[in-house]
């Protein structure tokens, strides 16, 4: 493995220009792959997370860490100060984390990208197996199972679960499974084809939240082939304040992301017809279930516009009794969504 040390600094909204020193040259010569990893708030699991990166058994890589003007910043440099000399060390204004990624990827070297959110970890094997299973599918993209471990949002105890638990060993997914949720990706567990990345646009920076799975759209619309094997070969950290957020800004991410589709995406007259119905359907589920959310945590206002919005969307019977519930017995439907949704 190679790697270098570089610091810039992006004072726009957009990925950061690269240092001459960052940029492939006749004197840079290329890796397999480029880890990158953005970071905010990140400081106590950096030092962990590069850990685990360092343990690879595949070593022809090199590791690109994007600070996205942390506020943080001092106590992170200390954390990463003994892995230095081994990363390229990337600075900029906050942008989000699309930006910090895209900063990233201009900065890469490597035929390939792999994604590592700062306070996950990879096993040992997660590269070398991931590597072989994009060469052997001959996939675009590939994303492995994962481990959950930590402290979940409502601080119930640390536990392990697996990420796709009804997939089967090895699949490919599409558009359309994408949206209907039938298959989810986990960033910190996709490798994948930096040019084919690079062809579609990168991530989007004008999103704030759910850049990723709209790049995964992005990919399967282009045609490009997406792949997933249950080897589960990295933990996921669960914590509150982390990159992806709690349960109520994980639902409010994919509504945006359908917003998006059916606003810009290029697609035929059959795949619209196709998404606008399973976009309906699963627009009215997440509103539902954050009508729950909202009334676990007594915001009754937000909870009867979110059964509204899911009645009106996919009207039945449960939301017809939800929202009257939450209209007349505000006090026992916060009880009865509590059961399901405790609040820390």
């Amino acid at each position: 493995m190679q790697s270098q040390t570089v610091t810039s600094t992006n004072r726009n909204q957009s990925p950061a220009p690269l240092p001459s020193s960052a940029r492939t040259t006749n004197e840079a010569p290329s890796v397999s792959v480029s880890v990158i990893i953005p970071a905010y708030n990140i400081a106590p699991y950096i030092t962990e997370t590069l850990a685990s990166v360092f343990a690879q058994t595949f070593t022809d890589y090199e590791v690109i860490v994007v600070n996205d003007g942390s506020p943080d910043t001092e106590e992170f440099e200390q954390a990463i100060q003994p892995y230095l000399d081994r990363i390229i060390y990337l600075q900029q204004e906050n942008g989000g984390a699309s930006i910090a990624r895209n900063a990233g990827l201009q900065a890469a070297r490597g035929e390939l990208v792999a994604f590592l959110d700062g306070d996950d970890l990879w096993l040992p094997n997660y590269l070398e197996e991931q590597l072989k299973f994009i060469h052997t599918r001959g996939c675009d993209l590939a994303c492995a199972d994962a481990m959950f471990f930590g402290d979940s949002a409502d601080k119930a105890p640390s536990y392990m679960v697996a990420w796709m638990d009804d997939a089967p060993e090895v699949g490919d997914f599409g558009f359309l499974e994408l949206v209907d949720a039938k298959r989810s990706v986990i960033t910190s567990g996709v490798v994948a084809r930096r040019q084919a990345i690079l062809d579609i646009g990168l991530f989007d920076p004008e999103l704030r939240r759910a850049q990723d799975f709209d790049l995964w759209l992005r990919l399967a619309c282009a045609g490009y082939r997406l792949s997933f094997q249950r080897q589960a070969l990295l933990k996921y950290r669960c914590r509150a304040n982390s990159l992806s957020g709690g349960v109520i800004n994980s639902h409010q991410r994919e509504l945006r992301i359908f917003e998006k589709i059916e606003q810009s995406y290029d697609l035929s007259s059959a795949q619209r017809s196709a998404v606008t119905e399973i976009i309906r359907k699963r627009s009215a589920l997440l509103q539902f279930e954050l009508g729950k959310l909202y009334a676990a945590g007594g915001d009754f206002k937000q909870s009867h516009d979110s059964f509204a919005m899911a009645n009106r969307l996919q009207p039945s019977l449960k939301g017809r009794i939800a929202l009257s519930l939450i209209r007349f017995a505000p006090e026992p439907m916060r009880a009865l969504c509590s059961r399901r949704y405790p609040q820390s």
